[in-house]
Formats: structure tokens, C-alpha cells, sequence
């Protein structure tokens, strides 16, 4: 407790006091006169140095904007992480609380709207205070002089800088004093207080006043009351000691100390005061959790940060605009949709552990906006055991890894490609298990692949079969993506997916013959990126995090739109959906991933067996989950015998291992998806398109004629043949009613001569299969050709 003011002092004591005020009188003479002259002879030490390097100093101090904290919040408003240097949020003076700035003006500098810069009075009277309590029990200098301090240790950019703005010197001091008068000139009483109030510390990591009052009492400055605001207001003369989380006790002590004050001058009554000194502190702290690490999506709000790192017109360099991130109080709205990040995240953690030695990861994409909705990790953001700082879900510029080979993935970039030139969707062809194909072959952009090699991919169930691009993407096998790929060439599925989002930089390494195989090292939000493409009908959007960013007081800064081009033609996507709509039906092999809503995927397995993937999209949502080997230091390793979700595993796939991830979040989602379905694909654009083959027996040759050219098909007359159905109408057709065909493809109708068929004759098996008008044995059906290649 602070010693009593009428405790006997000594008569050296006595003497010392007034030497020291007899000096500092002397001092604060000459500094109100001028403050550039020589007084050595006052003090007795070298001063002319001191005087001169005052005449040196600027005029005047700039006050730079104060560091505030940046939100960066959810598509709704909602927050989801905070940003900043110091927790600071600026408020104007109307803002904050009468009774908090007549508290802080009683115990700070109680004669602050009489004096100018220098109160000369009050700081006598507070060293002689002092002197008596043998310890700082007022202030001695002006809140003026306090706001140029607490300026300059602000804009210390290094640590001189800082040193000089707190070295216990008079030349600080005579500084400061230049710069306190210069202020005073400038701004008003009110700016200053206002200023000072939103700089000064108030201890636990809260700077201004008003996280001040949200961090202890989870109100704003303007609702203060006189218990908190005294509280506050004997905070700032040590953060440190008098901090209610650390030294409540203390703190108390301090409150009261300012009630006193406070009824000394008058500004509240006796009982006012003697009231509030009987109740507790009243706390209600809220903590503010700082940095990604606290974040409720710690990689998209890291993915955030670097996106904006690299707009310039958030400043010249990185450093500037990270300055500005972590300073400049910003608030930030971002395309995340929480709901399918809760989604994506749980079904990451529940399909991959933490510490397992893989890494899980899903990335989700907005077809049509590019507006990435959800990035979730097996790992969390960290250093200790189970965590990482690398973040897999996005490319190496903004996570800082290198991601992991696509596998099967990259076939659907040579089906546009094929779709696109013009190949047939129904075209056949007859795959080896393992195919020997020179690498000349194949053509690059810059003419036929140099290369004397064979190349030699083969499938894993090594079966021969035939495939059309339906069944051969449906089955993912490989021997028929490479013949495939000596008809598109590489030069055009190697652009496509660049186009689309794909990371390639190296044509050299990336266009070879093995790039339908998913080689190029790439992130789930490119693949996420590429596949929304697709579901856009060809429209590529490039990933967007972040929609605008507004400062403190709500006015726009920043407004970031969607960047969109069609890089397919529409009926070439609606295309590409179709064939990949078999995956995820029966027979494919993501047909138990279904999510309930029309969808479309690919499955992906890296040669190496190091990362297993699953594509797949909805037309309003595209999402690429991986699960990848990584070693200790977070480089790919082979997922053999890795433990996945606790479970050791020595053979994983796409749809086994990777496909679980996708599918559990997207059958999560899919309630609060909106119900649309993929635009069918035109026969009339589209060569080889599988459409169903209309029923049309008991029509009219005229109106079956028209409902099948409707559908896409040119129509033949088979004649008449021996039907129960009237005379004259169409008995059945070929391929029959319910089969799918390819759009071109001729059907052919037969003609009813009004007889029924003699019963046939034992062994007579004269209708074969075309009896009847069931016939399922049309032209290029989507059956599983049981043809796996990389799942």
C-alpha cells in the first residue's frame, strides 16, 4: 500500500525534494522558453549537444494510422479468424463513454482542457506527490506528452527506434516536449484525447479502449459505466502490474484509486464512488485468439492470407501488403461457407488421422464463380506432433507443398480434348491388357514427341476388351486412354488443363505420353478448380477466396469479382458429364459415393501408389479429396502399408481410399445444395452421344419416325413383319425401346402386318434377340467392362 502523504520525512529528505523541484523548475523554465538553449551551467552536464539536436528535430509529429485488427469473416459475416499486431479497433470520441474519459483526464492529467502541452503546475505537484509516497502515485506528464510517447514507440520500425522512444533521458524527455507543443498546434484537445485513448495499452493483449472494453467487460466503449471505466483508466499507467487477469488484487486497488481521484475533483459524488469501490472488478473477459492457428478453418484463412499477399493493389511487395493484412483493420469477407467446411473437415478427420503417416485432404469449388467454399485437412496448423505447417490443399504458391500426382484424374482432360475433335463418344475400340506404342507417336505441340522409347502402360486386371469412351472412361483403363491419346494428341489435353486451373509449368517433363496418367504434381483445389469447369459447361472460373474487403468504419476497399472465361464449348462439357455420370452409378466404380443429387466423378491412383484421388461435382459444387503417403518432413511416400484412419492398408484406390472422403461430405451437403441436373448432351453437337432409344411400338410409322429424328437418330424401314399390333403401326425397333444408342445411330422400325406370329416350333429360335421390344442389345450401352485401369 502506498505510504501515507502526512508520513514525517527527514530533513535530508526534505532537502532532496527540493533540490529536485528547485532543478526540474529550472528545467521546465527554459524548456518553456524556447527549448533550444545551451544549460550546462543549469544542470551541470554537456547540454549544447541536447540543444542542438532539439533545434534539429521536425516541427511537427506525424501520426501515422494505428495498427488495428483485421476480421476475416465467413460468406454470412460471421468471423473466423483475427489478424493483427496489436488488438486494436479504432472509435471515434462520440464512441466512447463520457465517464470513461472523465476517469482517464482525472487520474492522467486532470487540468488537460486548461494547459497547453506542458502542464507546469501539475507536474510539480505530482513530483512532489511522488517524492512523499516514496513511489509514482501521479503522473507527471500531460496526456499530450504521454500520446507523443506512446506515437513514437508505435512507429519504431527498429530497435534503436524503440530504444531511443524509451531510454529514461531528459533528451527523450526535451523531444517529446518539442513534439507535445507541435501537437497542440495542430489537432484539438479532443483529437487528442480521442487519439490517446484508442493508443494506449490496457494490458492482456487489448490496445485502445475499445478492445479494452470488449476483451474485460464484452462491451463496447460507449457503454462503460463508472466501476469499468475506473478500472480502465488506472490500467494505463502500468499494463503490467495492474492487469485484473494476472494481479486482480492490484488492479482493484488501482480502481479505487481512480474513484478517488474522481471524487476529489468533483466528477462523481462520494456515494457514486464509495459505491463502486464496494462491488468486485465485474469481469467478463473475452479472449480474441489471434492468427490462422485459432481459426475455425485454419488452411483456407492461411490460403487467404497468401491470395491477398499477392494483389498488388494491396501494396509494392508482400511485406507491404501482409502489413496492411495484419495492421490495417480491415474486414475481410471470403467465399467460405462454414457449413460445407464443418462437412468437408469432419469427414477428412473421420476417413484420416492426425498422426498417421498420410495426409487427407478435400478442397471445394463453386462451379460458375470459382468461389472456393471449403478447404479441409487431416493435420491442423502447427509444429508439435500431428500438425504441419504445410497446407496440401491448395497450390504451391499459397501452401507452400508440393502437392501430389493426379493419376486417372487427368484422363478426363484427353476425353474433352477427344470430345471436342470430333471422336465419337460411341467409337470402339479393341484394348490389349498391356499396349507397346511408340513415343514418336505422339504428337506435342511442337511436332511428334522426341523420344526412341515404346511406351508400355498396361491395366490391372491385364484383360483384353473392348471400350468406347464411355466404358473406357467408366472403367479408367489405361490402354485405352493412351491409343485415345495418339488421336487427341498432347498438345490440346495438356493446354485444357492448364486452362483450367492446372499448375503446368514445365512442357518439357509434363507433355509426354505418360500425361494422360496424371503425372504433374498438383493440389485438390486446381483439380476442384478444373472439374468445376465441367459442371459450368465449359465456363472456367479461377479459384476465389475472398469477395471484398471494407475497413473499420464499413467502406469498401476492395471488391473481388469472378474471372470467367468458356474454355469449352457447352454441349462438349455437357458431354464430358455424361460419360463421367457412370462412375457414380451402377457399375462404376464410385457408385456406392453417390450423395443422392445428380453427379459425376473420376477416381485417380498415382503410379507410384503414393496418393489415391476422387473428383467429383454436382452441377453446383466441385470437390477433389486426396489421400497421400508423406514422410517425416511432408514429401510423398507410397501408401503401402501406411495406417489410414487406423486401419493399415497394403492396397488402396481412388474409389476406396480417396472416395469415401468426397462422398461423405458431399452426402452432407447435399441436403442444402439446390436440386439441379446437368444439361443432356446433344446429338445434333456431339458425335456418338448415348441417349435411350424412345418405345414405339403401336405408333404410327409417321409419329415413330418423329419421336426417334427427335432424339437424335436417323430412322430405317425394316419392312413388315408377322405382329399382334395393329396393322400398319410399328411392331418394335431395333435397337428396341429403353437401350441406348448412340446419337447418330440408325434405328431401325419394323412394320406390323396385323398377324401374330405362328407359336414357334420346338428349337426354333428364329427371333433371337430381336423379338419383341425389349431389345437392351443396342449399339455402345454404359455396362461395366469390368476394365479397371488406375481406380
Amino acid at each position: 500500500m502506498a505510504r501515507s502523504r502526512t508520513d514525517g520525512l527527514s530533513a535530508p529528505k526534505v532537502i532532496s525534494h527540493l533540490t529536485v523541484m528547485l532543478l526540474v523548475a529550472a528545467v521546465l523554465g527554459v524548456v518553456v522558453s524556447g527549448l533550444a538553449i545551451p544549460f550546462a551551467g543549469v544542470l551541470g552536464f554537456a547540454a549544447r549537444n541536447v540543444s542542438e539536436s532539439i533545434d534539429e528535430l521536425p516541427q511537427e509529429l506525424e501520426t501515422e494510422l494505428l495498427p488495428q485488427r483485421t476480421e476475416i469473416l465467413d460468406r454470412n459475416g460471421d468471423q473466423i479468424a483475427t489478424i493483427y499486431d496489436q488488438n486494436r479497433v479504432i472509435v471515434p470520441l462520440r464512441q466512447i463513454s463520457r465517464i470513461m474519459v472523465k476517469a482517464i483526464v482525472s487520474i492522467e492529467d486532470y487540468r488537460f482542457y486548461q494547459h497547453g502541452a506542458l502542464d507546469v503546475k501539475g507536474t510539480l505537484r505530482a513530483l512532489f506527490t511522488n517524492q512523499a509516497a516514496d513511489g509514482v502515485v501521479q503522473g507527471g506528464s500531460s496526456i499530450t506528452q504521454q500520446l507523443v510517447k506512446l506515437t513514437l514507440l508505435n512507429q519504431a520500425d527498429t530497435k534503436e527506434e524503440r530504444e531511443a522512444a524509451t531510454d529514461d533521458t531528459y533528451a527523450r524527455k526535451l523531444r517529446e516536449l518539442r513534439y507535445a507543443i507541435a501537437l497542440e498546434k495542430k489537432y484539438s484537445k479532443d483529437w487528442i484525447l480521442e487519439r490517446y485513448l484508442n493508443t494506449a495499452y490496457f494490458g492482456d493483449g487489448a490496445y485502445g479502449i475499445q478492445a479494452a472494453a470488449q476483451h474485460y467487460f464484452n462491451v463496447n466503449a460507449s457503454d462503460l459505466d463508472l466501476r469499468q471505466a475506473a478500472m480502465l483508466a488506472g490500467i494505463v499507467q502500468s499494463p503490467g502490474a495492474f492487469d485484473p487477469t494476472e494481479n486482480p488484487d492490484r488492479a482493484r486497488e488501482r480502481r479505487n484509486v481512480v474513484l478517488d481521484r474522481m471524487a476529489e475533483l468533483s466528477v462523481v459524488s462520494e456515494r457514486a464512488a464509495n459505491k463502486a469501490r464496494d462491488k468486485d472488478l465485474g469481469l467478463d473477459v473475452q479472449k480474441k485468439e489471434r492468427g490462422c492457428v485459432n481459426s475455425t478453418a485454419q488452411f483456407f484463412c492461411e490460403y487467404v492470407i497468401a491470395w491477398l499477399k499477392q494483389d498488388p493493389n494491396l501494396g509494392d511487395n508482400p511485406r507491404e501488403r501482409w502489413r496492411l493484412i495484419e495492421n490495417g483493420g480491415l474486414t475481410i469477407t471470403t467465399s467460405i461457407d462454414m457449413r460445407m467446411q464443418n462437412a468437408a473437415q469432419q469427414s477428412v478427420s473421420s476417413h484420416v488421422y492426425p498422426q498417421e503417416g498420410v495426409i487427407g485432404a478435400l478442397a471445394l469449388v463453386e462451379p460458375g464463380t470459382g468461389e472456393v467454399k471449403a478447404l479441409a485437412q487431416s493435420r491442423d496448423l502447427g509444429k508439435g506432433p500431428g500438425q504441419t505447417f504445410l497446407n496440401y490443399t491448395v497450390p504451391k504458391e499459397y501452401g507452400k507443398a508440393n502437392g501430389f500426382q493426379p493419376g486417372s484424374t487427368f484422363k478426363t482432360f484427353v476425353l474433352a480434348a477427344a470430345i471436342e475433335q470430333g471422336i465419337p463418344l460411341n467409337k470402339t475400340y479393341r484394348v490389349p491388357a498391356q499396349a507397346f506404342i511408340p513415343e514418336n507417336e505422339f504428337e506435342t505441340c511442337d511436332g511428334p514427341y522426341q523420344s526412341s522409347n515404346v511406351w508400355e502402360p498396361s491395366n490391372f486386371d491385364f484383360a483384353p476388351h473392348t471400350v468406347n469412351l464411355y466404358t473406357g472412361t467408366q472403367g479408367s483403363v489405361n490402354t485405352f486412354f493412351a491409343e485415345l491419346e495418339t488421336e487427341t494428341g498432347l498438345c490440346e489435353p495438356y493446354r485444357l488443363a492448364r486452362r483450367l486451373g492446372i499448375r503446368l509449368t514445365s512442357p518439357r517433363t509434363e507433355m509426354v505420353p505418360a500425361f494422360t496418367l496424371g503425372i504433374p504434381d498438383t493440389s485438390p483445389l486446381e483439380l476442384a478448380e478444373a472439374y468445376a469447369t465441367f459442371a459450368a459447361r465449359g465456363k472456367h472460373c479461377d479459384a476465389l477466396p475472398v469477395t471484398k474487403i471494407e475497413d473499420n468504419q464499413g467502406n469498401l476497399l476492395k471488391q473481388y469479382e469472378s474471372k470467367c472465361t468458356q474454355e469449352l464449348p457447352g454441349p462438349v462439357a455437357d458431354a464430358v458429364n455424361d460419360v463421367l455420370e457412370g462412375v457414380l452409378q451402377p457399375g462404376g466404380f464410385g457408385q456406392y459415393l453417390y450423395p443422392g443429387q445428380q453427379s459425376a466423378g473420376k477416381t485417380g491412383t498415382s503410379s507410384s501408389n503414393k496418393s489415391v484421388w476422387f473428383a467429383g461435382y454436382t452441377p453446383n459444387l466441385a470437390g477433389a479429396a486426396v489421400v497421400a503417403g508423406i514422410n517425416e518432413v511432408g514429401d510423398p511416400d507410397s501408401l503401402d502399408g501406411k495406417t489410414i484412419g487406423g486401419v493399415t492398408y497394403y492396397s488402396t484406390s481412388g474409389s476406396a481410399t480417396a472416395g469415401p472422403v468426397w462422398g461423405d461430405a458431399f452426402k452432407a451437403i447435399a441436403p442444402f445444395l439446390d436440386d439441379e441436373t446437368f444439361v443432356e448432351p446433344s446429338g445434333e453437337d456431339i458425335k456418338g452421344v448415348l441417349v435411350a432409344v424412345p418405345p414405339v411400338s403401336g405408333y404410327s410409322v409417321e409419329d415413330a419416325t418423329e419421336m426417334l429424328e427427335d432424339a437424335g437418330f436417323v430412322v430405317a424401314n425394316g419392312g413388315t413383319v408377322d405382329s399382334a399390333v395393329g396393322r400398319g403401326l410399328v411392331a418394335y425397333s431395333y435397337p428396341g425401346g429403353g437401350s441406348e444408342a448412340g446419337s447418330g445411330d440408325t434405328v431401325t422400325i419394323y412394320v406390323s402386318d396385323g398377324t401374330p406370329p405362328p407359336p414357334p416350333k420346338k428349337n426354333d429360335d428364329r427371333n433371337g434377340g430381336r423379338g419383341g421390344n425389349n431389345g437392351n442389345n443396342g449399339n455402345g450401352g454404359r455396362g461395366n467392362n469390368g476394365g479397371r485401369g488406375n481406380r
